[in-house]
Parts: structure tokens; C-alpha cells; sequence
């Protein structure tokens, strides 16, 4: 061999030594330190450090204990089980002689937390959501945790630009304070909302569809103007079910993504959709499999007409009408299912309602979670299903909305699961309680009473059992008012309603009658649903009015009426309404038929009978065109009828006629002596006028038609004409953020010269 072949052997030699040699020094350092121990008996277990925790709560921890080999594999189990308690910030174990060292170094102890900075969000919510308590162990993972989830509040209610950053105060004892400064920011809101892919509908008209609302001044009062992904994914749905009863069946939202600006104040919310084709139905069918039943016999019930826009809606409010209405024939077990055809290339769906019998299945129990307050009761008395009773999936929907519009609960979820055999199931009820108590501050303004001022205190759900208790006091210009009221909805645990009511008014009517009005009197009253819509309530009442502050100026009449006297009246009334919303309904009617009967005791006897009316189409959403119309009459079954007792028309109830300013009236003084027999009816149009939904702005065009007469006031200085009176205008409606304001503008086309006219109409009021 060469003497270079030889060196480069050797170089080849030193170089695999090398590597050798650091591959050892490798596996020795990653050797754990207790494993260098070497062998021997473990003689004692010596605890250092302490100062809380006591040496045997720590060697109970540990998996060796004397009399133990020095064994690396058990060493290494109890330093993981020592620092798995989380009691020790350090560990550290050693050998001296055949002792274990174990060195410690405990976790301080909180002595107490505290959060600075938060204005928005309340220490008791923030301490609620945080892990960390005093007088627990502090660790830096927990405090990690606390910080999450404290940004997860604040995120919740809008504030993404919020920080928190957690300081820790040494104190004496290894103890220490622990404080979250928090910087909450300025509300993160939606700068934007923007749609692609949407060509049937602009980005404004979507806009109206979603709970999602671009930030805008006059959004003070509302949230939805702040980020919320839950209300994105809301959202989402929401634009589904409109394009579904547009008759988009093929519409789906591709994406939905909100992005944060650079200056962290705000969001860019994208939404992209794809609206696919119009649909139109095509035939439509009802099948029946139920023995007995003739599928024409329920034909009517079909919301979805052959040739017309599908509507998703439609075809839910068929299953839901077939499902009720076969129920209702004595058919427990009915399962109405939609059969979906769709023809893409003639832009057509089929839809075949199937009635089949359902599964047998029934109630075994009704459980309710989540009521600290509310009794039991309260909810089960709501529900149109008991134990024992044959599973119906729409009878649960109804039993859901039911206990939702109770106002007791921020949320309601049913259920349902197998329950112990297979033809049992068991509903499930969880509710989240909410605040029932209120006071109220109200104000506001009317032309027929002035500035106008309430409050009052309320219990909807008083000690948990569902009672309502008020008391109201109302100061205006021209009336004054205070009222207690009580109502225990399921009288005797019945759907019996009972309450009663105590009441003091003082009206000013100087400008109508020349005199002003006193009224205090008690009333008993009990309510009771005969059927869905039909309700029966009955009434009694005694009362003292009094006629008062007569001028020497006044008609002579009104002088012959003046001082006080009592009634005593039994009322009811029955009211049927298929209204979609008694609120602000657009579609359905109501008729109310109204009884009073004076003269089981008191000195006034007289029959007062009144029937009210109203039908409501909706055109195209959201125009709604609505007629409404009432007829009075009394009967006195005395000389005449008392002034108090009479009809007065004018104001609200016919628009271009001042208050009581239409029927009999005295030629000289002018006074308005009301009348025994009314009528008033209304159409109207209500319209929106081209702004965003949002603004709660909308028009209207309306005629007032009433008549107002036969007074028993007689003679030749009294007006007294049964024409009818007419006024045409236009007013404007606006839900404010302040409450909702209404703006009327009124002709009188048809009137009597007696008559007293007015133009312009406002009112507008809010409570807080």
C-alpha cells in the first residue's frame, strides 16, 4: 500500500472514530438524569421545598418509595405525576447516598383577581367565565386559558380589537394577586355587506333579508350591526328560505366570509351565492293511505297552486295544515310527507303530499331542564302533548312556540329520544330563564292628549308561577292615570284566565264638552280560548263617574249631567281572529263582538252591544291592503243615556275630525254631546316607500268613513245628523329606535258644518 493510500486509510479511520464517539456522547446526554442513579435500594425519600403542602401529600403522589430499587422508569412516573397536579412550578429529583432528593417548588396560591379596564361587561360576567378562583392554585396554563376566554366574551359582544393582558402581583406566603388589564376596544361592527353572484336581487335587497347590518348611526340600539359568526351562520339560512319562497329551489350559499380591516374596527362581510334557476310548480297531489280517508275531503288545506312561483314556505304550511286537520279526525298516527319531482328542463316541481300513518309511537314523560325559577307547571301547561299521548311532531312545533311566546325564557329547545321501549319517546325540554321584571319610563307625544309621560313596575312571571303583576301611573297634559293590575293565566290550574283591575282616570274634555271626566272603579275579568282562535272573556266592573269643573259657559245639557254616579256592568266579549300578527299583522281577518249590561246594581241601566272587524291581503308584500270597520249602539233602559256612556267619534278612529268631533253636538256652546248609535270604517294601503327595510319607514293611503247620532240630548239648539262624514289622506309610519311614530294627513271630503275638522295627526311614544 502507498504511503498516500495508507493516510487516506487512516483519515477514513479517525473520521468513523469521531462519529462514533459523538454518537455515544449523544445517547449519553439524552439519558435522563434519575437513569445515571445506578442500582441500589432506595433507603428514604426525602421531600425539600415545601411550605404549603405537606411531605407525605407529596410522596403519596409519587410511584417509589423507600425500600424501592433505583428503578428510572418508576423515577420518571413520579416526576410526571408530580407535575400533573399542578401544585409545583418545578421538580426536581436527585441521588445523595441511597436517599431520592426530591426538590420542589410549589405554585403560589391566588389570593385574589381582579379585572381592570372593562366598562362593557360586568366583573360578575367576567368572573363567571374564568377558571381561576381565589384561594386556588395558580398556574401559567390556566391563566392562558382565563385569557382565551375572556377575548371569547368580548368577541361575543362584538369587541374583536379588545386585549387582555394578565399581571401577577407577588405577595408574602407565596401568594399573589392576579389582574386582567383589559383594553376593550372600540365595537368591531360590519362595515360592509357584499354579495356576489346575486343577479335577481340586488345587494340592497339581500341586505333586508339578513339579521346582519352594516354599522350606521341610527343602529344605536341594536347589536345587529356588530360581528357575530353565529348570526352569520344565521344569516346563511335566512337568504336560503328566501330564495326558497321566491322559488329558487336550487339556491345555495357558496361562501360566507367576514374579514377583519386592517385598522381592526371593522368587518368585510362576502357573501357568495348562486341563485340557480326559477321554479314553477307543476302537479300537485294529495295521496292518502289512511283507510277512510278521502284525499279530496282535505284537497282544500293545499297551499301550493299548479303553475304558480314554488314556495318552500307553502309546502311546510301544508304538512302543517294536513297534519292538523287529520289529527283533528280522530287519526293519531299521521306522517304527511312531500314527494319532490323536479323537472330542470321545464323549470317545474311536482309536489305529491303523502298521508301515511306514522310510526306508533307515544309519550312516556316530559322532562324539563334549565328552569331555576320557573315552575314546572308553567311550561307543561303550555304544551299540547301530556304523558300517555300519541307522538305528534307538529303538535311539539305548536307546544315550542307556545312556551317561546311566554316571554320567560331567552331560549326554549324540545327534544325528543327513544325512550325505554321502542314505541316510547321522550321529550326533552332545556329553556334558558331570562329577566321578567320590568320598569318602564315612557314618553311620547299625541294630538289628542299632548306630551305624555309613564312608568310602570311589572312581574310577568311573579315567584315562578306565571302571574302578572303592574302598577301604571300616566301623566299627560289633558289626562292622568293610575292602575294595578293581576292576572293568573291558569286560574284553579285551568286555561282559565282570571285577573283584576283597580283604576283612577282624570280627563280634561274642557276643549270637547266644556267639563272634565273623573273615573275610579274596580274590574273582575276571566279569559278563556274555546278554540284556537276563538276566545271568550267576561267582565265585571263598578264604577264611579263624575262629571265636573262645568263652566257657566257650557251647554245646557252638560249642566243637567254634572255630579257623579255608579255603574255596575257585566261584559263580554268573543273574539275570532286569523290575524298572521296581532302586532303588525299583513294577512287574515279578526272579528270581536263586545257586550256591556249595566244595572245589577248602581244607578245606570243601559245594554251596550259593539262588533268590530277587519280584514287584512297582503297585495305584494309588503303592500297590505286592509279594510276594518265598527258598529255601536246603546240602550238605556232609564230616561236617557248618561254622557259618560255615550259614543264620541273623531281622532284616531276617523282621521280629519278632531276628538269628539263628529255627531251631536250643542249650535250655541259647541260642545260635543256624543251620540247612542257609531259606525266608522277604514281602507287603507300600506306600502313601502323605496328605502331599506331596515329604516322602518312606510307609507300609507287611507279613507275614513264614520257617522255618529241619536243623542238623547234633544232640541232645536242640538246638531244631530246620521250623514256620513268622509276623509281621504296619506300618512307616514316610522319604528324608531325611540318607539314607533305615526304621521297622518287628512281631507274631510264629506262633513257637517257642526262638525270640528283637523288636518294633521302625530303620535309617537317609547318605553325604557
Amino acid at each position: 500500500m502507498s504511503g498516500a493510500a495508507s493516510e487516506k486509510g487512516h483519515g477514513v479511520l479517525r473520521t468513523f472514530v469521531i462519529a462514533l464517539a459523538l454518537v455515544a456522547g449523544a445517547m449519553v446526554s439524552s439519558v435522563p438524569a434519575w437513569a445515571q442513579f445506578g442500582q441500589g435500594t432506595i433507603q428514604e425519600v426525602r421531600i425539600e421545598g415545601t411550605q404549603r403542602i405537606e411531605p407525605e401529600t407529596v410522596r403519596s403522589y409519587m410511584s417509589v418509595q423507600p425500600g424501592d430499587q433505583f428503578d428510572s422508569q418508576a423515577i420518571d412516573r413520579s416526576l410526571k405525576a408530580l407535575f400533573a397536579t399542578n401544585l409545583f412550578a418545578d421538580v426536581n429529583l436527585r441521588r445523595d447516598g441511597n436517599a431520592l432528593i426530591v426538590r420542589i417548588s410549589e405554585n403560589p396560591i391566588i389570593n385574589r383577581i381582579a379585572f381592570e379596564g372593562n366598562r362593557r361587561i360586568t366583573n360578575e360576567i367576567l368572573t363567571a367565565e374564568v377558571q381561576l378562583k381565589p384561594r386556588t392554585v395558580y398556574t401559567r396554563t390556566k391563566i392562558q386559558n382565563d385569557v382565551k376566554r375572556i377575548l371569547d366574551v368580548y368577541r361575543r359582544s362584538g369587541r374583536f380589537a379588545a386585549t387582555v393582558e394578565p399581571k401577577v402581583i407577588q405577595r408574602e406566603q407565596n401568594r399573589v394577586d392576579l389582574v386582567f388589564e383589559i383594553d376593550e376596544g372600540t365595537l368591531t361592527g360590519i362595515r360592509r355587506v357584499n354579495f356576489v353572484g346575486n343577479q335577481k336581487y340586488s345587494d340592497g335587497r339581500l341586505r333586508e333579508v339578513i339579521q346582519t347590518k352594516e354599522t350606521r348611526w341610527w343602529r344605536f340600539l341594536t347589536s345587529d350591526d356588530s360581528y357575530d359568526p353565529d348570526r352569520l351562520t344565521f344569516d346563511r339560512e335566512l337568504l336560503r328560505k328566501f330564495y326558497l319562497s321566491e322559488g329558487y329551489a336550487d339556491f345555495r350559499v357558496v361562501s360566507s366570509v367576514a374579514e377583519l380591516t386592517p385598522d381592526r374596527e371593522g368587518f368585510v362581510v362576502t357573501v357568495t351565492v348562486d341563485e340557480g334557476d326559477k321554479y314553477k310548480y307543476g302537479k300537485v297531489e294529495v295521496v292518502s293511505q289512511l283507510r277512510d280517508l278521502d284525499p279530496e275531503s282535505v284537497r282544500g288545506l293545499v297551499a301550493a297552486v299548479e303553475g304558480r312561483d314554488y314556495n318552500a314556505d307553502q309546502v311546510e304550511t301544508t304538512i302543517t295544515r294536513l297534519t292538523d286537520a287529520i289529527g283533528n279526525r280522530g287519526y293519531a298516527f299521521v306522517d304527511v310527507r312531500p314527494q319532490i319531482t323536479r323537472d330542470r328542463e321545464k323549470k317545474e316541481i311536482g309536489v305529491t303530499f303523502e298521508i301515511q300513518e306514522g310510526p306508533r309511537v307515544f309519550v312516556e314523560r316530559i322532562d324539563i331542564v334549565g328552569n331555576v325559577r320557573t315552575l314546572d307547571k308553567v311550561v307543561r301547561r303550555e304544551f299540547q302533548l301530556v304523558e300517555g299521548d300519541a307522538f305528534n311532531a307538529a303538535k311539539l312545533r305548536r307546544s315550542r312556540q307556545r312556551v317561546r311566546d311566554l316571554g320567560y325564557f331567552k331560549k326554549v329547545e324540545m327534544t325528543n329520544v327513544p325512550g325505554a321501549t321502542p314505541d316510547r319517546t321522550v321529550v326533552t325540554v332545556e329553556v334558558e330563564e331570562q329577566s321578567t321584571g320590568e320598569i318602564a319610563f315612557g314618553a311620547g307625544f299625541s294630538t289628542s292628549n299632548g306630551v305624555l309621560g309613564d312608568v310602570s313596575l311589572r312581574e310577568r312571571n311573579l315567584l315562578g308561577r306565571g302571574q302578572d303583576l303592574r302598577i301604571g301611573f300616566s301623566l299627560s297634559e289633558r289626562s292622568q292615570e293610575v292602575d294595578l293590575s293581576f292576572t293568573e293565566p291558569y286560574f284553579l290550574d285551568r286555561n282559565l284566565s282570571a285577573g283584576f283591575d283597580v283604576f283612577r282616570i282624570v280627563r280634561d274634555l274642557q276643549d270637547e264638552s266644556s267639563y272634565d271626566e273623573s273615573i275610579t272603579g274596580i274590574s273582575l275579568r276571566s279569559g278563556f280560548q274555546l278554540s284556537e282562535h276563538l276566545r271568550q272573556t267576561v267582565r265585571y266592573t263598578l264604577r264611579q263617574d263624575e262629571i265636573k269643573s262645568v263652566p257657566s259657559t257650557a251647554s245646557r245639557f252638560i249642566k243637567e249631567l254634572e255630579g257623579s254616579s255608579i255603574a255596575s256592568i257585566v261584559g263580554t266579549t268573543l273574539t275570532y281572529d286569523r290575524r298572521d300578527s296581532r302586532m303588525d299583522p299583513t294577512d287574515g281577518y279578526y272579528v270581536t263582538l263586545a257586550t256591556d249590561l249595566a244595572g245589577l246594581g248602581g244607578d245606570r241601566h243601559f245594554l251596550k252591544p259593539k262588533l268590530s272587524a277587519g280584514y287584512y291581503f297582503p297585495i305584494s308584500l309588503p303592500w297590505v291592503l286592509s279594510v276594518r270597520g265598527e258598529v255601536g249602539h246603546i240602550v238605556s233602559f232609564d230616561d236617557e243615556v248618561r254622557l259618560t256612556d255615550r259614543y264620541f267619534i273623531g281622532g284616531d278612529n276617523c282621521r280629519g275630525f278632531r276628538n269628539s268631533g263628529v255627531g251631536p253636538r250643542d249650535t250655541g256652546t259647541k260642545d260635543a254631546l256624543g251620540g247612542n248609535t257609531y259606525y266608522t270604517a277604514t281602507t287603507e294601503l300600506t306600502f313601502p316607500l323605496g328605502l331599506p327595510q331596515e329604516f322602518g319607514l312606510a307609507g300609507r293611503v287611507f279613507g275614513d268613513a264614520c257617522s255618529l247620532w241619536n243623542s238623547d240630548s234633544k232640541g232645536d239648539d242640538v246638531a244631530d245628523k246620521n250623514s256620513i262624514r268622509f276623509a281621504t289622506g296619506i300618512g307616514l309610519s316610522w319604528k324608531s329606535p325611540l318607539g314607533p311614530i305615526r304621521l297622518d294627513f287628512a281631507v274631510p271630503v264629506l262633513k257637517e258644518d257642526s262638525d270640528r275638522t283637523e288636518n294633521f295627526r302625530v303620535s309617537f311614544g317609547t318605553r325604557f
